[in-house]
């Protein structure tokens, strides 16, 4: 029989490296496959979806009737 021969201080790091690859694999084609987080979030056409014009409400459309939802109005003490 004869010995085997280690694969240096190269083979654990490159195991480490495949086993990270395939989890991101696996966990990219759970998130393709589970598609978007909640009903209706899409890309939005014309625009690169990387931030807003600086105010307002941005690119975010269909959130029409948002602008009512500040702070909670003060709560009637019963006694």
């Amino acid at each position: 029989m004869s010995a085997r021969q280690p694969l240096g201080p190269y083979g654990p790091l490159l195991g480490f490296v495949l086993l990270l690859a395939a989890l991101f694999g696996i966990a990219y084609a759970a998130g393709a496959a589970a598609g978007p987080a909640a009903p209706g979030i899409h890309r939005s056409p014309g625009g690169s979806g990387s931030g807003g014009s600086g105010g307002g409400m941005g690119g975010m459309s269909g959130m029409d009737g948002m602008h009512d939802m500040g702070a909670p109005g003060p709560r009637a003490v019963r006694r």
